[in-house]
């Protein structure tokens, strides 16, 4: 059966007609699931149960279970989901002075093999749907009784890999009449698949995107991010002044620092050259150690003199505030292995960040 989650509003209207319903009866289903926070058409009270009866022999409400949730001493809280298919995502939530902002997933496994990243190695099992990705957010607010006010995807997964599903996503979370999250507090980030960048240009969201880039050269960045082969350096920084050029947004770039890799002053030098005249803000990451991990984070001396000098020149830059890392939520700390749950001795493939 059909995950009712799956539609944003207009495409909900459409499967209404298709069932001899009015559209306006999207609207009351829609504002129940995403506002509400209803877990089964039975709590949606204004409908009639007659529709209500209908609902249930056409689609389901995805409803996660949590299988694990630790929280960090800094307060951020790190979620394991059961996704009901055998198959587990991680979500993160972590707390800022402006409110709270959301971690998601977009698939269960990633196939871009970044080398600074947990992930590296595992297999990918599928993409999740736009109802699966907005569940996180559900979920979390349910269990925690807060208001999430911003949303990130940069759990596991490449985003723009899973890319209908992923701006179906925002499209629900954007609606005023679902989770109402402004546009500008939704953040895309993407190891650089350059097609689809130009293809996000096009879509008229005011969502942020922050480019992966970690390295000013094609020799560097390629033994960091295999993708680097098929998308150059050259190749994303013209689809990165294509994108400015056509939104007006300003683009973020992530760049990892690895101790005596990328964190000299000759590469602090070519980001500057890379990125001049470019409307844009380089968020510095200490880089996480992980397991089997070639790379070691630089010193927080270099860190911040890498800062400095981008900044001495013009570049706005930024060191981002490391959160969770001692539930292992830090950025690029996320893995997948194999974990038997209790009970029912079913195989879950377990993300972990």
């Amino acid at each position: 059966m059909k995950n009712i989650k799956d539609y944003n509003l207009e495409e909900l209207k459409q499967e209404l007609v298709k069932i001899g319903e009015k559209p306006f009866r999207a609207e009351q289903i829609f504002k129940w699931i995403f506002q509400e926070k209803v877990k089964s058409f039975d709590e949606m009270t204004n409908i009639s149960l007659e529709l209500r009866e209908k609902l249930k022999k056409e689609y389901t409400i995805c409803n996660f279970n949590i299988l694990k949730k630790q929280e960090s001493k800094d307060g951020t809280i790190k979620y394991l989901f059961d996704v009901l298919d055998g198959n587990a995502i991680e979500t993160v939530l972590m707390s800022y002075h402006h409110g709270y902002s959301i971690c998601v997933s977009s698939q269960i496994g990633c196939k871009m093999g970044c080398k600074f990243c947990a992930s590296t190695g595992i297999n990918f099992i599928r993409s999740l749907t736009s109802g699966e990705i907005v569940e996180q957010i559900l979920a979390v607010e349910q269990d925690t009784g807060i208001r999430i006010s911003n949303v990130v995807f940069m759990g596991i997964g490449e985003p723009l890999d899973n890319y209908d599903n992923v701006i179906n996503a925002i499209r629900i979370i954007n609606n005023p009449k679902g989770l109402n999250i402004g546009a500008r507090h939704i953040s895309i980030s993407t190891s650089g698949l350059v097609p689809k960048i130009y293809k996000l240009a096009e879509e008229n969201i005011p969502c942020t995107l922050s480019i992966s880039l970690h390295a000013t050269t094609n020799e560097k960045r390629s033994k960091m991010m295999p993708v680097n082969d098929a998308y150059p350096i050259e190749e994303l920084i013209k689809a990165c002044k294509d994108y400015i050029k056509k939104t007006n947004r300003r683009i973020s770039f992530e760049y990892a620092l690895a101790k005596d890799n990328n964190d000299n002053k000759e590469d602090a030098k070519e980001l500057v050259h890379l990125l001049k005249g470019m409307l844009c803000h380089v968020n510095l990451i200490p880089i996480n150690k992980i397991e089997n991990g070639s790379f070691t984070k630089s010193s927080n001396e270099n860190i911040m003199k890498f800062r400095d000098y981008l900044n001495d020149h013009g570049i706005v830059a930024t060191i981002r505030r490391e959160l969770g890392s001692d539930i292992d939520a830090a950025c690029g700390q996320l893995r997948r292995k194999n974990l038997r749950q209790n009970g029912d001795g079913a195989n879950l493939s377990q993300s972990v960040k």
